[in-house]
């Protein structure tokens, strides 16, 4: 089934290149279905790019969801076009009052900042409160991961002393946990962050599970045990060649910017690297939507505010 965007969006055009199922809100206005309703809150500067990630691995399941691009109120982005963010992007004070089904939160260029020096911080976390109450389960990714963790269960975020990127090698922790289901006993994952939470800390909360992670990247995968929210700290979206803009970035500000680990080939910049872990972004997603969201969000969408969430799906 399609994922549903806003007409003339230009991640369209990308998508469908792809072969993409992809269809604009006018024609999916015709078909009589009950559609999950899914906000993504895109903090990254690349608003395309990142909407092309996203929306490419939510496309790859039998369920059809409509997407809603959010933006908070107080954040203007230097980077992109005021006309694109205005044309496809609707702001939190208008949906305050919309129930959805599934939201993500994207991560955000922000390694160096303390969380309340964030210029829209408080407006964040104004953002995490509602999501609990007007969404099914929500999905936070990397720096957004922290984020979430520091707001809803304390843990604070240390900072590395190198960054740690690359793609590396992770395991699962549980045989039959549902967002794992179907994984490689170990599977690669793209990293690119200076953030940290120590494991040890994330166990010791009751009510979190480390479903997946390794001893060099420390957890990838959490969730709260009704499946409400659940942190990502890397990067399955990533494009093949994701990293290698940021290495080309990095290279710019000194020549002596390490190379991402376990990513060129023969270690060497000038070879094009390869998409190592599609396979498995895309099934992450699909379990999410599938027994976190959909097998779980009330037919009534409007329910979802009372906080109905029939499965726990923990282990």
């Amino acid at each position: 089934m399609p994922i549903t965007v806003q007409d003339e969006l230009p991640a369209i055009s990308h998508l469908r290149d792809e072969n993409v199922f992809v269809i604009p809100k006018s024609r999916a206005s015709t078909q009589e279905i009950r559609p999950m309703r899914l906000g993504i809150l895109n903090l990254m500067p690349n608003k395309v790019e990142t909407e092309v990630q996203f929306i490419r691995l939510l496309a790859n399941t039998p369920l059809q969801v409509n997407v809603d691009l959010l933006r908070l109120d107080t954040h203007r982005s230097s980077e992109n076009s005021e006309q694109h963010l205005d044309m496809f992007y609707r702001y939190f004070s208008d949906v305050k009052d919309t129930n959805y089904d599934a939201l993500i939160i994207t991560g955000a260029p922000l390694a160096f900042l303390d969380y309340e020096d964030v210029g829209y911080w408080q407006e964040l976390q104004e953002f995490f409160d509602w999501a609990e109450h007007h969404a099914t389960s929500t999905l936070f990714s990397c720096w957004a991961a922290h984020a979430g963790l520091f707001h809803h269960h304390g843990l604070m975020r240390t900072l590395r002393e190198d960054k740690l990127c690359g793609v590396f090698e992770h395991e699962c922790y549980f045989d039959h946990a549902a967002l794992t289901r179907g994984f490689d006993d170990r599977f690669l994952v793209p990293h690119s962050r200076f953030g940290n939470i120590d494991v040890d800390s994330i166990k010791a909360r009751e009510d979190l599970v480390v479903l997946a992670g390794s001893e060099e990247v420390g957890a990838y995968l959490i969730k709260n045990q009704s499946g409400s929210q659940v942190y990502i700290t890397g990067h399955p979206e990533y494009d093949a060649d994701s990293l290698q803009k940021e290495y080309q970035r990095d290279v710019q500000k000194g020549p002596d910017a390490p190379k991402p680990k376990n990513y060129f080939p023969e270690n060497n910049p000038e070879l094009a690297p390869s998409k190592t872990w599609q396979s498995h972004a895309f099934l992450l997603f699909s379990n999410w939507l599938n027994y976190y969201v959909y097998q779980t969000t009330p037919y009534d969408i409007n329910l979802v505010s009372q906080d109905v969430r029939t499965n726990n799906y923990a282990e």
